[in-house]
């Protein structure tokens, strides 16, 4: 008789320790924006900056309190796609813009300026009837269809955007001080994390200094929101209001947390709405670290259209607030405006591509553990498939069999298994990967 009852394991306790990795609190780009955002936008746009060539429509947008000028570009693409890019009108150094998601250059349909009121820009895409109302002060952007507005970005006021500086000690004169747009003190460094950032006994050097970004999405008449993986939590995104935001963050976690926002093996910045009669998309392209806050409000009033005889008139039902965060790079989203899930699929496969055909000897098994101790483990496993008559078709090694867990490096004379370990499946017509 044993002695003592074996102690029950919950999955909980197999999971890996969440104090070694960051969350919201430790991130310096997120609480400089919590900090330093206000309530009320304090951009405006400059609509006698306008102008519309044959691809895109171009404005100035202004912070008010640091005067330096956004450049703005909206974009029509074929498919009832509308792009926002905003980035520095005069950087210092250019700012990093994804390279390799999209597929090929991008068939642009020609915005037209529609009258509006006082105060704003309405574009057209030429075709069908969605229109972007673009307000000044503050700047604001309504995506309406069908008379109704389904979606407003910066409504909110989260628009953010860390202009690039001059490193401190470049810095010769007054007015380069008086340049930079958050405080550089070095009272202020060690929370804010502008130029250095401290996790534990890591230190990122920003060689570049602050340069975050984010904005804010209004979503009016949607409760049901999914996607942006990877995240071991429920199919339908949650309200973030009462704890960490979405991480976007590409990690190698074992033994993840379940129901748990934090970053795991890959991340995707994409995200659809969905309710009765229609279905959204953004597509956020940024391919830094990334924060996404979610917040449904069940009974709001939201007003049907911005224009004409039907202005006045206002619409009570649910909207939920996506503010979207990331370290770098620039503002460059797609609205996706469907209308059906259908569409919405082939709008995001016409930015991104579809998907590859996969080759032959990939469809069937994969045998795949960690860890396999050496070349006669390896050769045992393979053995017992044969053994028990068991098909299969690729033998997978984990990353302890790579030099220095270095990707494409494969086996090295110290590791555990020789290269003619990568031979033997062969005959078989088994790979090994």
């Amino acid at each position: 008789m044993e002695s003592a009852e074996k102690e029950e394991i919950s999955v909980e306790d197999e999971a890996v320790d969440k104090s070694i990795f960051k969350d919201c609190s430790k991130i310096a780009f997120y609480r400089r924006q919590k900090q330093l955002l206000s309530k009320k936008s304090t951009y405006q746009a400059l609509l006698d900056s306008v102008t519309i060539g044959k691809d895109s429509a171009r404005f100035q947008i202004i912070n008010e309190p640091a005067k330096v000028p956004l450049l703005a570009e909206v974009c029509g693409i074929e498919g009832n796609i509308f792009r926002l890019k905003i980035n520095e009108e005069i950087p210092l150094k250019p700012r990093y813009e994804v390279p390799d998601v999209l597929t090929s250059k991008l068939t642009t349909v020609r915005l037209t300026s529609c009258p509006g009121d006082t105060g704003s820009l309405v574009l057209a895409s030429g075709k069908g009837d969605l229109k972007c109302h673009i307000m000044a002060n503050p700047f604001k952007v309504d995506l309406v269809s069908e008379e109704e507005v389904v979606m407003s970005i910066n409504s909110l006021g989260q628009l953010y955007f860390e202009q690039l500086q001059i490193p401190p000690k470049q810095r010769t004169t007054k007015k380069n001080e008086e340049d930079a747009s958050i405080d550089t003190t070095q009272e202020n460094q060690e929370e804010l994390g502008l130029w250095e950032e401290k996790f534990e006994n890591f230190v990122d050097v920003k060689v570049n200094g602050p340069a975050s970004i984010g904005l804010d999405f209004s979503l009016h008449g949607f409760e049901h929101l999914y996607g942006i993986p990877q995240h071991a939590e429920s199919h339908q995104l949650k309200n973030t209001s009462d704890g960490d935001a979405y991480r976007l963050y590409n990690l190698d976690v074992y033994g993840y947390k379940i129901h748990d926002k934090m970053g795991i093996y890959g991340s995707v910045p994409y995200l659809l709405a969905h309710k009765l009669g229609r279905t959204l998309g953004i597509f956020w392209l940024n391919a830094s670290e990334t924060l996404v806050e979610i917040k449904t409000e069940p009974a709001v009033k939201y007003t049907l259209t911005q224009m004409g005889p039907v202005a006045a008139k206002q619409k009570v039902g649910s909207r939920t607030d996506v503010h979207w965060m990331s370290e770098s790079g620039i503002i460059d989203v797609f609205l996706l405006t469907g209308p059906t899930p259908s569409d919405v699929f082939k709008q995001y496969s016409y930015l991104t591509g579809t998907q590859a055909m996969p080759p032959l000897f990939s469809l069937g098994y994969h045998q795949c553990r960690w860890n396999y101790e050496d070349e006669q483990d390896v050769k045992a496993v393979d053995a017992g498939f044969d053994e028990h008559n068991i098909p299969y078709d690729v033998m997978w090694l984990d990353i302890e069999h790579t030099e220095g867990k270095s990707l494409w490096s494969l086996v090295t004379p110290t590791s555990r298994l020789t290269p003619t370990t990568q031979c033997m499946l062969r005959p078989k017509n088994r790979a090994f990967l």
